[in-house]
Order: structure tokens, then C-alpha cells, then sequence
């Protein structure tokens, strides 16, 4: 019989991403009491997902409360509970759900401490299974992050495996900011290690995870997965990639990945969200300002086409996949 769970030495497991941010949670509930979690079915039955399944069991239905299919109503409650001196987690369901509540994240949630001046925080986590990969529809493959890291006030970050899952979790609670806490859905099952012990990056650091002296890549999420496997073929090929995991998509940290393309010289960027006036268009704005002297070639950008997410029979079409990563390398290494 297998399990969720495996040990691997002293202070580290093997989790997949979605146990991972159960464990995030579970400890920061333990921490403090102020900690509690709302949702549609989150409580008995652990969110459509699972990822707080058991956590109803142990901390009861005071401390995990399942809600209305209402999702401004939820967030608008977890604005007042946040005045209360509670940090309230809201799952939102799926991605494309999240929409109902869009005024309340976006001219409410974000600009209550900006209101008062500095004097009231909004410690909120919305928590957001996010992107394709899972053979399904319109509204439950969405890609929506750039909407809320162009909204000033909240905090932006996705973690791309089980590590960085559970301490973002437990560091996206402990901020007294709002956090929208993206979670790349098709990574829930995939298991890695996680360090229980201690964590080697604020939230809101980027990363270099595989190092490369022809080109950069840098995306964030699920897409993180992509990369690794284009920058394996690529290796085969006499190809070096250099990769960089955003972490956070607001604020974003541009250190590792300005470091990274004043060595390559050209950068591709890869996200699984449509193009037009994306992360995606910043991150390579921002790189060409930043970087310009250091680049041999334009800054190409690797996206989803820009339409609405297809049936599930075309998402392999439309999300982007390793060969559409290559092809951009390719073109990058042509000037």
C-alpha cells in the first residue's frame, strides 16, 4: 500500500504539492488560533481537491467553515474577519470562479490599509488552484494571476513544488498583507521532497534551479515542470538552459533573473497564461530596460494563445509545451 507521505531522513518528507500546503496549513493553524480556513466543501469533505482534507477533523467546523457557493460573500467575510484580528484562508474552488469576487478583492480587499492609512492590516490568503493540464473546461483552467498582480495592494506568489508549497503557505499567512496564493493544480499529485525543518527563501524571492550558460527561461508555476523537460531535450541537443522559478509574481524579484541574463545574453519567457498584456509583457519590458547591454537577442515570450481556454480535447494545443519552449530558444540563439 502507498501513501501521501514518505519519510527521507531526519526533518524531510516526500509530499506531493497538494499534501504539502495540507501540512502548510495544518501547521499554521497549530501556530495561531487566529488561523482559520473558508471555503466550498473544504470542511468534511477536504475541498474538491482534497488539500484540507482531515483539517475539519482535527480543528473542528469553527476553524474550518464551509460556506455558500458565494464567492464575494466569502471574501467580503473574510474582510471583516481580518478587521476582527482573525487571518482568514478562502479556497476559491477554481480559477475561474474567482471572477465573482473580483470587486471585492480588487476595490475592497486590496485598499483597506492604504484607506486607514496604515493602520489596519489585511492579513487574507485567498488560495487559488490555478491552470490546465487536467483535461478540463472553460472556468476550471484558468490562468488569472496577472489581474491581481496589476492590482496594487496584494501580494502575488505561486510555488511550482512541495517545498516551496508549504512554507509559502505558512509565510503567505504570516503576512499582513492580502496574499493571493496561486496553486498550479496540475502539480498537486507530482511528489517531492520538503525540508519541515527550515526553508532557504523568503516569500518573495526568486530562485535560479538549474543552471545554464546559453539561454534563460523564466516562468513560474506549473510551467516550471515545462522547462525542466524543454531543458532536457536541449541538453541532449548541445544546448545549455538556464532556468529561473519566479515564486512571486508580485512584487517580483529581479535579481536572480537579471543576474542570469547578463551571463546568457537572451532570455525566453514561458508562462501558461495568454500573452497580450501579461506577466509575461512586464517581466520582458522590465528585462530589456534592466538588461539591455547584456542582450544579444530580443526578449521572446512563449504563452497561450489568446482566447478563451478551448475544450479539453484542444488544451495540448493551447498551452504551451516544450517544443514551443525550444522553438523560442531556437530563434533566441539564431541573432
Amino acid at each position: 500500500m502507498t501513501t501521501d507521505t514518505e519519510t527521507v531522513g531526519k526533518g524531510v518528507q516526500t509530499l506531493p504539492l497538494g499534501k504539502a500546503i495540507t501540512a502548510g496549513l495544518r501547521r499554521a493553524m497549530q501556530d495561531d488560533p487566529k488561523v482559520l480556513l473558508m471555503g466550498e466543501d473544504i470542511g468534511p469533505l477536504g475541498g474538491v481537491f482534497r488539500v484540507t482534507e482531515g483539517l475539519h477533523a482535527e480543528f473542528g467546523d469553527k476553524r474550518v467553515l464551509d460556506t455558500p457557493l458565494a464567492e464575494s460573500g466569502i471574501v467580503g467575510t473574510a474582510i471583516g474577519l481580518a478587521m476582527r484580528g482573525y487571518r482568514p484562508v478562502i479556497e476559491i474552488q477554481f480559477d475561474g470562479f474567482i471572477f465573482p469576487a473580483f470587486d471585492q478583492i480588487t476595490t475592497q480587499l486590496s485598499r483597506q490599509t492604504l484607506r486607514h492609512a496604515g493602520s489596519l492590516s489585511m492579513p487574507v490568503v485567498i488560495r487559488v488552484p490555478y491552470g490546465g493540464h487536467i483535461g478540463s473546461i472553460e472556468h476550471h483552467q484558468e490562468s488569472p494571476e496577472a489581474y491581481f498582480a496589476h492590482t496594487p495592494g496584494i501580494r502575488v506568489v505561486s510555488p511550482s513544488n512541495p517545498h516551496d508549497a508549504y512554507w509559502m503557505i505558512q509565510e503567505a499567512i504570516r503576512s499582513n498583507d492580502p496574499v493571493m496564493f496561486f496553486e498550479p493544480k496540475s502539480r498537486y499529485w507530482p511528489k517531492g521532497p520538503v525540508d519541515l525543518d527550515r526553508t532557504d527563501l523568503p516569500l518573495h524571492a526568486s530562485r535560479i534551479i538549474r543552471r545554464g550558460t546559453d539561454v534563460t527561461v523564466v516562468g513560474h508555476g506549473a510551467m516550471i515542470s515545462t522547462l525542466l523537460q524543454a531543458a532536457d531535450v536541449a541538453s541532449n541537443e548541445g544546448t545549455s538552459i538556464e532556468i529561473v522559478d519566479l515564486r512571486s509574481l508580485s512584487p517580483i524579484d529581479y535579481g536572480p533573473l537579471i543576474e542570469s541574463v547578463e551571463k546568457t545574453g537572451r532570455l525566453v519567457v514561458a508562462q501558461e497564461a495568454q500573452g497580450f498584456a501579461s506577466l509575461g509583457s512586464e517581466i520582458a519590458a522590465t528585462v530589456a530596460e534592466r538588461a539591455f547591454y547584456s542582450l544579444e537577442a530580443p526578449v521572446l515570450r512563449v504563452s497561450s494563445f489568446d482566447t478563451p481556454f478551448p475544450p479539453a480535447a484542444l488544451e495540448t494545443e493551447f498551452l504551451p509545451s516544450p517544443d514551443r519552449v525550444l522553438e523560442a530558444v531556437d530563434r533566441a540563439l539564431a541573432y
